[in-house]
């Protein structure tokens, strides 16, 4: 017969276990809100710049540059809230916030490449705003619960894109990658920290 475990080994693992099951039961909280304004205020300057462009390749670089600029930006936005709160972010919640958030993320990127080889650049603010929307509202499963509405108002707003004439898709993306972004940043910062 095996040795019974010593008291000691059988308080760890069950610290272990309890630290586990608290991980996988908590909530995300470093989506930070002064992000969101900084992603949302980079998002009206892209479409700014955007709507002065001629062509639809360079109405595309412009809103390229204004994703580029917003997605390191929110990066260590988020990094900073969360070494504040002690939240880490690939482990437990915010591991799963990612691995939620990131597939869509790469569908968008991968129907942009093939929507502009195609010529189809009336569809991606439409689909820009939903996959944008599906990714805030798939990560925001596992954060407090004004992320998920976050997403879901940027689904609404991509649906409605959708349906719109043609020309409005700069404003769609402005309303929704500016004004969302901004109007829900503020409402985080608020209720949640910063």
């Amino acid at each position: 017969m095996p040795a019974p475990a010593s008291m000691h080994q059988h308080a760890v693992e069950n610290l272990r276990y309890i630290r586990q099951v608290m991980e996988r039961a908590g909530s995300f909280t470093a989506v930070p809100g002064w992000g969101g304004v900084a992603m949302g205020s980079i998002g009206l300057c892209a479409g700014v710049v955007a709507s002065m462009q001629s062509s639809k390749l360079g109405w595309l670089l412009a809103w390229m540059a204004g994703a580029a600029a917003a997605f390191p930006m929110g990066l260590i936005l988020m990094q900073r809230k969360a070494r504040r709160t002690g939240v880490s972010l690939l482990g437990g919640p915010g591991r799963r916030f990612v691995l939620s958030f990131a597939p869509p993320m790469i569908v968008a990127a991968a129907l942009t490449l093939a929507f502009h080889r195609a010529g189809l650049h009336r569809f991606l603010p439409a689909v820009w705003l939903m996959l944008y929307g599906c990714g805030v509202t798939a990560g925001g499963a596992h954060s407090v619960t004004t992320v998920p509405l976050m997403g879901g108002a940027f689904l609404a707003l991509g649906v409605v894109a959708l349906l719109a004439p043609p020309g409005w898709g700069n404003a769609f993306l402005m309303a929704g990658f500016g004004g969302l972004q901004i109007a829900f940043g503020f409402w985080i910062a608020r209720r949640h920290g910063g």
